[in-house]
């Protein structure tokens, strides 16, 4: 299954419960409300529809930008391989 920006958005919003509008590329997840229960339960949530991100690299910038990045990367690399 293929994420886009849009579900991460949208599953960011539901966490941080804000709306997506209010949440842009280049903010602090943490700064919106994020915590480190909530972003393992995401990142689970993602592994499972098959977009597994590595959390060392989502730890070093915790924005939606870099965060959709490494998920584009990722299934990227498992549609060639």
């Amino acid at each position: 299954m293929t994420m886009t920006r849009a579900d991460m958005l949208a599953d960011l919003a539901r966490a941080v419960r804000l709306p997506p509008d209010e949440i842009g590329d280049d903010d602090d997840l943490i700064d919106l409300g994020l915590d480190s229960m909530r972003a393992m339960a995401l990142l689970t949530r993602w592994s499972e529809r098959g977009v597994t991100l590595d959390l060392g690299a989502v730890a070093e910038k915790v924005t939606l930008g870099a965060w959709w990045a490494l998920a584009e990367a990722a299934q990227a690399g498992r549609a060639h391989g």
